[in-house]
């Protein structure tokens, strides 16, 4: 890991390769090890830059302000430029996509490929946002009375991870011990400043997005593939890649049927 400063904050960051930039933003619970059983195959071609978002792994807790969706976005596309490493391909999941998206429309010179596994582009009405703050307020208070452990044991029950159970144990147990290594406050920070209900939401925006978009789906996610479906039906030109037995998270589930998928659309156009 390294650290990289943008306006005051320590992102800690795997950074890895040479070649096209290629930044990747975990989700929820996540870090930068999330995406560890792709690295090699992404360094193979590419200058690899994986950040932990605020709030996680080893990037810090910030004021509520710094930990939006917007100003992560923000931060990233000013961590990019000290890096050196615009323009960049960017690969989000779930709150890493919302972020991406994001960053594609506030940032258009920033990206030049994007790929959204399992996105949204937020919730539609104020009434939905302000059920979801409520819900992610009661969430993130009992994180921070019950711990992480508590925490993560309740979060992978979820039916959103159901199709988990598949998972071959050791992985599913390495996706557990990142979950667990993060903090109760950062998760809990997060949570508040960059949940669903708290982003603005980017339905009108979406034909904004300039960058060749592929957004990839679980088939098993009942919830959030109407959500990718939406997404990808706005972006012009965007393609939709549907992952069969994956629900959530296509790049723990299936990492092969990901990394294929990933692979190629990254490579298009380029010198081989």
């Amino acid at each position: 890991m390294s650290t990289v400063t943008v306006d005051g904050v320590d992102w800690a960051m795997v950074e890895r390769g040479t070649g096209h930039p290629l930044l990747l933003v975990h989700g929820f619970t996540g870090a930068a090890i999330a995406w560890a059983e792709h690295l090699d195959a992404f360094s193979a071609t590419s200058r690899v830059i994986a950040p932990d978002l605020p709030g996680h792994g080893g990037t810090p807790v910030e004021p509520p302000e710094r930990m939006t969706v917007e100003r992560t976005a923000d931060d990233l596309a000013r961590l990019l430029a000290t890096l050196g490493a615009l323009p960049a391909c960017v690969v989000g999941y779930s709150l890493g996509a919302r972020i991406a998206l994001s960053l594609a429309i506030a940032h258009p010179g920033v990206v030049d490929r994007l790929l959204l596994e399992s996105p949204s582009a937020g919730l539609g009405t104020a009434a939905e946002r302000e059920d979801r703050r409520t819900e992610d307020e009661a969430l993130a208070t009992a994180i921070e009375r019950n711990g992480i452990d508590a925490f993560v044991d309740e979060w992978e029950r979820l039916p959103v991870f159901a199709s988990h159970d598949a998972m071959p144990p050791e992985r599913a147990a390495r996706v557990r011990v990142m979950r667990r290594a993060n903090s109760a406050a950062g998760l809990a920070a997060s949570l508040r400043a960059a949940g669903q209900g708290s982003m603005e939401p980017l339905f009108d925006r979406l034909a904004d997005v300039r960058a060749p978009t592929l957004v990839i789906t679980g088939a098993l996610d009942e919830r959030g593939r109407p959500r990718a479906e939406r997404v990808s039906r706005g972006i012009p030109g965007a393609r939709l890649a549907v992952v069969d037995d994956a629900g959530h998270t296509p790049h723990d589930e299936q990492p092969s049927a990901f990394r294929r998928l990933a692979l190629d659309f990254l490579q298009e156009d380029r010198p081989a």
